[in-house]
């Protein structure tokens, strides 16, 4: 069985699903400690100006050691609906806008008091819009513990992986350490070259949130992630 794990994203780019896509289990790895202005809480889409951030605010002062899992929305700033006038400004002459805004950003204006409960629940929105059909895990539902490779080869113990697929961020750390090894698990390494497609506003900007793509080209979306996707083992 093929296992990859990452950490939740605030509307992932399209990379995100194609890893997700490529294997039989996806783990959010929401156990380990909350990077603050990371892409756990903003990501980018395109307007005429170029990118735009979309951030998620959260409660962050004395809380330099909460887990992802933890994080708090702060209920002062009210961003969801600031996103949403954003996307729809920027998305709604987008082709495939009509067939997919709603649902996502109704989703995104559901009341949450964590970020996981936004970024997760947009990512299955996403994933479910894409087609994609890979089972998926929380690691704080889990009971593995340990810090980097450590963590990540017995995540997959537990769920009784037979192939760890990575992202390619996680090679040094991975090959300095025999924590697979000594399980048995063979590692293989993620590699995504993105797609260009026909998008709004000009010139092709890649790195997008992965709603730029699904917005822009629908039902084709996937195709086009699987056929930028590949397995280096």
């Amino acid at each position: 069985m093929r296992v990859a794990i990452m950490q939740p994203t605030y509307l992932p780019w399209a990379g995100y699903f194609g890893l997700m896509q490529s294997v039989d289990l996806f783990i959010f790895l929401d156990s380990v400690q909350f990077a603050k202005r990371s892409w756990q809480q903003r990501n980018q889409i395109k307007t005429p100006q170029g990118s735009l951030w979309l951030t998620i605010p959260v409660l962050s002062k004395g809380k330099q050691e909460q887990t992802i899992r933890e994080v708090i929305i702060n209920q002062d700033a009210d961003f969801s609906s600031q996103h949403r006038k954003a996307i729809e400004m920027n998305y709604n002459k987008a082709r495939f806008f009509d067939a997919y805004g709603k649902t996502l950003l109704d989703k995104l204006q559901e009341p949450t008091k964590h970020l996981v409960e936004v970024t997760l629940g947009l990512i299955h929105e996403m994933k479910n819009a894409l087609g994609i059909e890979t089972k998926t895990a929380q690691s704080s539902k889990l009971n593995a513990q340990g810090v980097k490779a450590d963590l990540l080869a017995a995540l997959c113990k537990e769920v009784g992986a037979t192939e760890y697929i990575s992202a390619p961020g996680s090679r040094k750390y991975l090959e300095e350490s025999n924590a697979f090894k000594e399980i048995g698990i063979h590692v293989s390494y993620f590699d995504f070259h993105h797609p260009e497609y026909s998008q709004l506003f000009g010139s092709f900007l890649p790195f997008m949130s992965c709603i730029d793509l699904l917005f822009n080209c629908g039902s084709e979306s996937l195709e086009m992630i699987k056929k930028s996707s590949s397995i280096i083992k």
